[in-house]
């Protein structure tokens, strides 16, 4: 056919075969359009009683218009072949979409819905589509549904003779229903032969929503007979049992569909969309969340983990600046790192939406990621891809990454959003990567790994001077040095000149404004401190830092009050977090709160646990579990967390700080002094933060305290 011309509609390609025929591309040479022109079957076409119904079918449809239904333009027979020429679809079928795993709980409410509606508007002009299932809806790039083939199913459905019995007729149509390769999604009298009507359609409409819902078929069997028995005799799997998070309105909206009698079904199309309404509601009412594992490093090289961390954490900061989308934090995924789980089981886990999850490969000057978004509640994927280019594109990847997953996942970003993302980090990929380096001996929180992370970023700004980023970590290492290390004057303007520079450099960096407010904070200049903190949060709401570091300076003002909301909008941001909610818990007894601080101290407990049971060996979270322990009565566990945590580095001042509140709040007074002492003597030199630290509360008429304090 390809090249011939039916009417005047030259044939350009095939686009498809079915049951009923076969389906062209064609080019109306009057109108210079596109259209699609489906030939019946020699079956059919040498049928004079089918000729005649797809003649009176098609006109009918014809005369549905409906940005739901593909217009027929054209019904005619050329040289005893008969045709029908009408509106060409671009796009997908649904059937296509279910097949590739690419139908969303975000994408699925509006294409059922213009399902529906499409079907509201031929049952009203008294036609039928008897046919309803996923190949005859088709979903262009827009995302608008357009039903195909209205009434063609009648064609194909055989006729039922007097005094045939169910099973005799059904026997003897098996081999026809087959042909037409449709039976899973016909109604029971459709099957036995029965008239038909409106909710004929409805059970079908069930049907097809049965699989968007649960990625299968509602009746099932070996053979066509199987799967007409199943239709007939059998009650499907409840939705709930494949979905167990589903809509209640969903669920009860299927049941109904599926019935088996018609008149336990709804009446018209018009109700099912009242119902529809509702759970279409609640699910665009969802939130949009994403958990991002950390890729799997394949070059299996000890030497390339800082970069896969590095790469999979740049990428949760990019998607973390759209506001539609919920991202998880680095805490919160870090428990599922090279660990044999599945993306959806992630998901549930966390009760995220969505899961993404990859690979990366580093081979010299080349760098090969492969990405995979996955929906948690079907398991299917939305979109994946691979990214084989030269290392140097990394920034390129991450920007391409995290825009395709923001339309993936249906969300239009925002110019600034946009802007964003593209903005580059740096130019130079030998700075990325000292920075990479730099950020994961930071998150080890121990005085050696930020002392080679500040030579890391250090390094990362000779190689880039205009890497702000890279500054702002400088001014972070600098300043953790001044408050639990070593309180020298050096530190403290270096962490001032490094935060500074970083502004400097990138003034809408939420970054540098934090490691700006947290230097000028330890200088004791709060009000300069609190403009650079309002700052960053205002443009980055969900930066930790800002939070966590603004309450801190609230704490050594002795402003309590501020200081338990900021660390419980830190604890919002961050829910994986356990410094923040324990030092909430701590505001709330220095405000003399005890009830509220004892289970302020519980909830934060918990988390401490989770955290410790992923890094058995941080010293900072056992000696705020022992803290925890010892609000919460369990004198035993505190000492004992306290020894743990004292055992992994007696040497640093920050470790031997807080062992020492917990020696204070157990009544150990002579052991809390020495650690205290020690831990003054090696480093930590805040006195503001010792002077109004209620842990100390029990110290502070003991002549050794005073005397540790009049040396500060």
């Amino acid at each position: 056919m390809i090249g011939k011309t039916l009417s005047h509609f030259e044939i350009r390609e095939k686009l498809g075969a079915g049951g009923m025929g076969e389906v062209f591309l064609a080019e109306d040479t009057n109108l210079k359009r596109k259209v699609a022109v489906k030939l019946l079957s020699s079956e059919l076409a040498t049928d004079p009683k089918a000729r005649q119904l797809i003649f009176r079918e098609a006109r009918a449809a014809s005369q549905l218009s409906h940005p739901n239904i593909a217009t027929v333009y054209e019904v005619d027979e050329v040289e005893g072949t008969p045709f029908i020429a009408m509106e060409f679809i671009g796009g997908e079928s649904l059937k296509g979409l279910l097949d590739r795993g690419s139908l969303t709980s975000s994408t699925l409410p509006g294409i059922v819905r213009q399902v529906a509606e499409g079907l509201r508007e031929a049952h009203a002009a008294g036609i039928l589509h008897r046919d309803i299932k996923p190949g005859n809806i088709m979903v262009d790039e827009r995302g608008t549904v357009k039903i195909l083939d209205f009434g063609l199913a009648s064609l194909t459905a055989p006729e039922r003779t007097a005094g045939e019995s169910e099973d005799q007729y059904l026997s003897r149509t098996a081999t026809k229903w087959t042909t037409g390769g449709t039976v899973p999604y016909m109604s029971p009298e459709q099957l036995g032969g029965a008239a038909t009507d409106a909710r004929t359609d409805i059970f079908s409409f069930g049907v097809l929503l049965y699989e968007c819902l649960t990625g299968r078929m509602p009746f099932q069997g070996q053979t066509s007979v199987d799967v007409m028995h199943a239709v007939l005799r059998q009650t499907p799997t409840p939705v709930r049992g494949l979905v167990p998070d589903i809509s209640p309105g969903w669920e009860r909206l299927v049941e109904r569909c599926l019935a088996k009698s018609p008149e336990q079904r709804p009446g018209t199309m018009a109700e099912v969309l009242e119902v529809l309404k509702q759970p279409a509601t609640a699910t665009s009412e969802q939130e949009k969340s994403l958990a991002v594992l950390y890729f799997e490093n394949l070059s299996r090289d000890d030497e390339d983990e800082y970069f896969r961390d590095g790469i999979t954490e740049d990428i949760i900061t990019e998607l973390s600046k759209i506001e539609e989308i919920k991202v998880f934090s680095r805490s919160a995924v870090f428990a599922f790192r090279d660990q044999h789980v599945t993306a959806p089981e992630v998901g549930q886990q966390l009760d995220a939406s969505h899961v993404l999850e990859g690979s990366l490969r580093r081979a010299g000057s080349r760098v090969r990621i492969t990405g995979r978004l996955v929906e948690t509640r079907t398991g299917h994927t939305v979109w994946a891809e691979r990214y084989d280019r030269e290392l140097e594109d990394i920034f390129a990847i991450q920007d391409e990454l995290a825009q395709a997953i923001a339309k993936a996942m249906e969300v239009m970003l925002t110019d600034q959003e946009k802007e964003a993302i593209e903005k580059p980090q740096t130019a130079d990929i030998q700075a990325y990567d000292f920075y990479l380096r730099g950020r994961q001996y930071f998150h080890r929180f121990r005085r050696q790994g930020f002392d080679f992370a500040r030579q890391m970023f250090a390094r990362a700004t000779v190689i880039d001077p205009e890497y702000a980023r890279a500054y702002a970590g400088v001014a972070y290492c600098c300043s953790f040095m001044y408050m639990y290390y070593e309180s020298t004057e050096a530190n403290l303007k270096e962490a001032e000149a490094a935060s500074r520079k970083a502004l400097e450099l990138d003034p809408d960096l939420a970054e540098a404004h934090v490691s700006r407010g947290l230097a000028a904070s330890l200088s004791q200049r709060f009000d300069e401190a609190v403009k650079e903190f309002e700052t960053a949060i205002e443009l980055d709401p969900n930066l930790f830092e800002a939070f966590y570091f603004y309450a801190r300076a609230r704490f050594a003002q002795g402003n309590m009050e501020e200081a338990g909301r900021l660390f419980q909008e830190a604890a919002r941001v961050n829910p994986d977090d356990y410094q923040a909610p324990f030092l909430y818990a701590q505001v709330l007894q220095g405000l003399d709160r005890q009830n509220e601080a004892t289970a302020a101290y519980r909830e934060a407990l918990e988390v401490i646990h989770k955290h410790v049971e992923l890094h058995p060996d941080d010293p900072r979270a056992l000696y705020l579990g022992s803290s925890a322990h010892s609000q919460t009565g369990n004198r035993e566990h505190a000492l004992e967390w306290a020894g743990r945590a004292l055992a992994i580095d007696p040497e640093d001042p920050s470790v031997l700080y807080n062992v020492a509140c917990n020696y204070a709040r157990l009544g150990e007074v002579e052991k809390s002094l020495d650690c205290l002492e020690k831990s003054v003597t090696t480093g930590m030199g805040q006195k503001e933060w010792i002077e109004n630290d209620p842990a100390l509360d029990p110290l502070r008429d003991h002549p050794r305290y005073k005397t540790l304090i009049d040396s500060l």
